[in-house]
C-alpha cells in the first residue's frame, strides 16, 4: 500500500465543507471524505506547529519527542513512519513545508529577556546543548532564500525533498528557483509590500499579486504530480507527504480567489460576542484590547467585527485555493491508477480560534476551535464511515505502519486507528490529552506557560500552571464553551472527574523509553 500524507497549515474542521461548513466551497476535499474514514473527534497534542507535526511523524506526545514549542529541531535520529517505511523499501519524499526544525524567525528582544530572566539554567543548557546556538537549522528561511539547497539524504526518512519554508505567498526554498524560470521573482513581487488590494484593518489581510499558476500552492501541486508520475513508471511503492503552507495567514491567496467570499455577508460565530467573565486573566486582557493585532504577529488577539469578517473571508479564498490544487493531485492519482492501492491521509497541524469566544489565531488559549482538525483516512478496499471516537495526531503513524507493515510503530503513544473500521472488540480510549508549553509569556501570565488539556466525551478541563483559573466545560450541554464550571459546587463531581481524567493521561504518556537493566 502507498500512503500519500496531505497536511495544511492551521485549518480548523468546520472550515470545510465536510465539516459543516455550508459557505466555503470544497468538492475534492467533500469527496475525499465521503469514501474516508472521517474522524468527526480528531484532536491535537499540542495545538502549535511544530511540536503537533513531530507528533504525526512518531506518534508521540511533544513531551516524549522532546520537540515542546515552536523554535526546536526534533532530533534527526528519532524514529518517524516515513523512516520505518523508507526501511522496508518504500521511495520516500515530501514536497512542501515540513516544519521539524526552526525556520529562522527570531525571537523578539523582549522575548528572549522573559526567557533568560525566568529559566537562567535551562536557557545555559539549550545554547550549550547539541541543538543550541551552534546548531544549522535545515529549516531555515534564510538558507533556502535563494533557491534549492541540497538537504540531507535522509531527512527524517525523506530521501527527496523539495522544501517551501514560509507562510502565505512568501516563501524561500525550492519553490524559487520553480518560480523565477517561470518570470517571477517571489523576493521582488510577493508579500504585503506588492499586494493588489490591502485591508487597512490589519496587515495579515491582502491579495496577493501572485498568480495562482505561480503560486507555492501550485508548486507543491506540480511537483506532488510529477513524483506520482515518477512512481508509477517505476512500479515502486511510496510515502509522499505534501504539505500546503495555507490558510495559515496572512490571509492573502490569489486576487480570483480573495474576492471569492464578500466580507460584508460572513456571519459572526455564535459565542463571538462572549462577555468571558468566566475566562483567565489573560483571556480577558486579550478581550480589552479588541481590535488591536498584538506586537507578535503570530500570537492570538481579539478582532472587531469587520477585522473578523475580512479574515474570514479571505481565508475561505484560501480554503478553495487549496482545495482546487489538491483535487488536481487526487484525480492525477485516479489517472494513474494508484488510487486503489494508496492510503490517502488529509490533517492540518493545528487550528485556529478564529472568531470563538471574540479571538483569532492561536497560543494560550484551548478551546475547541484550535484543537480540533480535520482527519480523514481513505483506505483501499473500505468504504467510507464517520467516526465520533476521541482520536489524536499521535495515531497517525501508529496507523500507517499498522496498516503498510502490519507493524507496531517504535515508541509510538498513539494508536493505530484500525479497529475502529473492522469488527475487532477493543476497547478505545475515554480520554486525550493535549500539551502546550511556551518559553515567553503575555501578560497576565508567567513564565514558562505550562497548560495541560484532558477532553473526554463529556467535558473539556485546561489548567495553566501556576494560574489560578482553570477552564471546565459540559461538552454536552455546552458544546460552544460559554460557562465555566471550574470551581462551582453544582460541577464539583464533574471536576473531580475531570481531575482523575487529567493525572491518568498524564500517567499513561509518561515517557517509559528508559529501562532498567539491573536490580540495582
Amino acid at each position: 500500500m502507498n500512503v500519500l500524507v496531505i497536511i495544511a497549515d492551521q485549518l480548523r474542521r468546520d472550515h470545510l465543507g465536510f465539516g459543516g461548513n455550508d459557505i466555503v466551497r470544497t468538492p475534492n476535499l467533500d469527496r475525499l471524505a465521503a469514501r474516508s474514514q472521517n474522524f468527526a473527534q480528531a484532536f491535537v497534542t499540542n495545538p502549535v506547529c511544530m511540536p503537533n507535526r513531530a507528533s504525526i511523524m512518531t506518534g508521540r506526545w511533544p513531551s516524549a519527542h522532546g520537540l515542546r514549542t515552536n523554535g526546536l529541531p526534533l532530533d534527526p535520529h528519532v524514529p518517524t513512519f516515513v523512516r520505518e517505511l523508507k526501511d522496508a523499501g518504500y521511495r520516500t519524499s515530501a514536497i512542501g513545508k515540513i516544519h521539524l526544525q526552526p525556520m529562522g524567525y527570531p525571537f523578539e528582544d523582549f522575548q528572549l529577556d522573559e526567557i533568560k530572566k525566568a529559566m537562567p539554567e535551562l536557557w545555559d543548557r539549550a545554547v550549550a546543548g547539541p541543538y543550541g546556538e551552534e546548531f544549522q537549522s535545515w529549516e531555515d528561511f534564510r538558507l533556502h532564500r535563494d533557491g534549492n539547497v541540497r538537504m540531507p539524504s535522509d531527512y527524517y526518512g525523506f530521501d527527496d525533498v523539495e522544501l517551501t519554508v514560509g507562510h502565505g505567498d512568501q516563501q524561500a526554498g525550492a519553490y524559487v528557483s520553480w518560480a523565477r524560470e517561470r518570470g517571477w521573482d517571489p523576493a521582488a513581487q510577493s508579500g504585503a509590500a506588492n499586494a493588489l488590494e490591502t485591508f487597512p484593518g490589519w496587515n495579515q489581510i491582502y491579495a496577493s499579486a501572485v498568480p495562482a499558476s505561480l503560486h507555492p500552492n501550485t508548486f507543491i501541486a506540480e511537483q506532488s504530480i510529477a513524483r506520482l508520475r515518477q512512481y508509477a513508471q517505476a512500479g515502486q511503492s511510496f510515502v509522499m507527504q505534501v504539505s500546503f503552507p495555507d490558510p495559515h495567514h496572512p490571509f492573502a491567496p490569489p486576487a480570483e480567489y480573495f474576492h471569492r467570499h464578500s466580507p460584508t455577508n460572513m456571519p459572526l460565530p455564535r459565542t463571538f460576542h462572549d462577555p468571558l467573565e468566566s475566562a483567565p486573566a489573560h483571556i480577558q486582557q486579550i478581550a480589552g484590547d479588541r481590535g488591536k493585532p498584538g506586537q507578535d504577529w503570530t500570537l492570538i488577539w481579539a478582532p472587531t467585527d469587520e477585522q473578523y469578517r475580512h479574515a474570514l473571508a479571505a481565508e475561505l479564498g484560501s480554503v478553495e485555493f487549496l482545495d482546487d490544487v489538491i483535487g488536481g493531485i487526487l484525480r492525477e492519482l485516479d489517472q494513474l491508477g494508484l488510487s486503489e492501492d494508496t492510503l490517502v491521509i488529509f490533517t492540518s497541524d493545528h487550528g485556529d480560534v478564529f472568531g470563538d469566544h471574540g479571538l483569532m489565531l492561536k497560543h494560550f488559549t484551548h478551546y475547541e476551535g484550535v484543537l480540533r482538525v480535520p482527519l480523514l483516512l481513505a483506505v483501499p478496499q473500505v468504504p467510507g464511515e464517520i467516526h465520533h471516537e476521541l482520536v489524536s495526531s499521535a495515531d497517525i503513524a501508529a496507523t500507517v505502519t499498522d496498516l503498510c507493515l502490519d507493524a507496531a510503530m517504535p515508541g509510538a503513544q498513539g494508536r493505530s486507528l484500525s479497529c475502529l473500521w473492522t469488527d475487532e472488540q477493543r476497547p478505545w480510549r475515554q480520554a486525550l490529552l493535549i500539551e502546550e508549553d511556551q518559553p515567553f509569556a503575555m501578560p497576565g501570565l508567567s513564565v514558562p506557560v505550562r497548560i495541560r488539556t484532558v477532553l473526554t466525551p463529556d467535558l473539556r478541563y485546561t489548567r495553566i500552571l501556576n494560574e489560578p483559573c482553570d477552564e471546565l466545560f459540559d461538552r454536552i450541554r455546552d458544546a460552544d464553551e460559554l460557562r465555566n464550571l471550574a470551581g462551582l459546587d453544582e460541577a464539583a463531581a464533574l471536576e473531580s472527574q475531570a481531575n482523575r481524567a487529567l493525572a491518568t493521561e498524564l500517567m499513561r504518556i509518561d515517557d517509559d523509553s528508559r529501562i532498567p537493566y539491573d536490580a540495582a
